[in-house]
């Protein structure tokens, strides 16, 4: 399985490193600029890394609300960024362009990232309008700029929206390996933080056959145990900010906290 490659740990835990709003998103300070956002960002690396998590995503997350095709200064601003903070990143990170596929292999090229996680599958009724997808484009997009190495988690069941058609979960899932190839799937509830349905997890898990299916939001220290004996790794990002509030900066505490779960689990 790929995740040794990239990991190098048994259910790995994937921390989200949740970029301030950008320039051109309406939260973005115009006071402290992109120092701000450059300084929070190193801040909260230290503290995910030194509490010992096993990847880092870097993720446009107060970029609400989102567009479902972003416009280039977003990813722009978040290259600048990562590569601010290259010597400072020791783990696998990889990227995620909120809600834009394209831009988010893009990104992971041009920074060296390991993996994207985004949304490629799939017609949706979502809060921010109408959401369709073009796999095959994207699948070829990352041929053509040579990113083949870079790995594509799908997330199979999006935060804020639901398919237009009603279908079945397993049924889902068997068609979106069998047609799609995706290198991962990420399984979450309603929105960020919120739990992911351990019956929807072992349902996925259950029809991916050899793909590795992640758990995606609402991972937390007392559950981390159950849903990683079904998922084989877990994305987390609200648990590990201060109070578990999704807005506040990362914690080492915390992060320490439920890493602790995770690897005396591995033993």
């Amino acid at each position: 399985m790929w995740l040794d490659d990239v990991f190098g740990v048994k259910k790995p835990v994937i921390a989200m490193l949740h970029l301030m709003a950008l320039p051109g998103d309406p939260g973005f300070d115009t006071v402290g600029g992109m120092r701000a956002v450059i300084d929070r960002a190193k801040r909260e690396l230290d503290a995910l890394q030194s509490g010992g998590v096993d990847a880092v995503m870097f993720s446009n997350e107060f970029s609400l609300p989102y567009l479902t095709k972003t416009e280039p200064i977003t990813s722009i601003a978040m290259a600048r960024i990562i590569g601010e903070l290259q010597t400072d990143i020791s783990s696998p990170f990889g990227v995620n362009v909120l809600w834009d596929g394209i831009a988010s292999i893009d990104l992971a090229a041009a920074t060296g990232a390991s993996f994207v996680r985004e949304i490629f599958t799939g017609v949706y009724a979502s809060d921010f309008g109408l959401w369709d997808t073009n796999v095959g484009q994207a699948a070829r997009h990352r041929a053509r700029i040579g990113a083949q190495n870079v790995k594509l988690l799908f997330n199979i069941v999006p935060e804020s929206a639901t398919y237009l058609a009603q279908r079945d979960i397993v049924d889902l899932t068997k068609t979106t390996v069998f047609a799609t190839l995706p290198d991962a799937l990420c399984v979450s509830g309603l929105t960020a933080g919120a739990s992911t349905d351990t019956q929807v997890l072992t349902q996925v898990k259950g029809a991916a056959g050899e793909v590795p299916v992640f758990v995606n939001t609402g991972v937390r220290a007392h559950n981390a145990e159950e849903q990683l004996s079904v998922a084989d790794g877990a994305v987390i990002g609200t648990y590990f900010k201060k109070d578990g509030i999704f807005e506040n900066p990362a914690d080492r505490s915390r992060v320490e906290e439920l890493m602790g779960v995770v690897k005396a689990m591995r033993t």
